[in-house]
């Protein structure tokens, strides 16, 4: 039971500073419905750079380790989690009158699948089921604050 979803969102701000905000992962805990930290595990950035993400839920915190899969400036930042369970990220496109359209999507591999149902047994498809469901209200909500930040609300 593979998934994808998204959800996208105008925003007043430039592609650069859209970039600049969501790539710098220190920041995440001001947007994120989960994750409420992260930091960089070494000095490297871009591609193939990796962090760590302490997140939490009302049930349970956990910590994640995720490596950065896509890194374009004004365009493209993505992340895998696991590595290669899950990915997340953010597309960046200029739009018509100004501003960006930002899309933030994730989306699950096979290996996901595997993990939760070797770590949850026959629970798995409704770890799995609340896991989408998490992201389908979360990203709305993500990228509502999101916009927020860069509007200075």
């Amino acid at each position: 039971m593979t998934y994808e979803i998204q959800d996208s969102v105008q925003l007043s701000a430039s592609p650069e500073q859209v970039y600049e905000l969501l790539s710098d992962i220190t920041r995440t805990g001001e947007w994120s419905q989960q994750c409420h930290r992260c930091e960089w595990e070494s000095d490297d950035r871009g591609v193939g750079a990796r962090f760590v993400g302490h997140n939490r839920t009302p049930e349970r915190e956990w910590q994640t380790v995720s490596e950065v899969v896509a890194d374009v400036t004004r365009e493209h930042f993505a992340w895998s989690v696991g590595p290669g369970r899950a990915v997340w990220g953010y597309r960046m496109r200029p739009s018509a009158g100004g501003g960006t359209e930002l899309t933030e999507y994730t989306r699950t591999s096979p290996t996901f699948e595997e993990f939760f149902t070797e770590r949850y047994g026959d629970r798995a498809e409704e770890e799995i089921a609340t896991r989408q469901e998490a992201a389908r209200a979360g990203i709305p909500a993500t990228l509502a604050t999101i916009r927020g930040i860069l509007d200075g609300r």
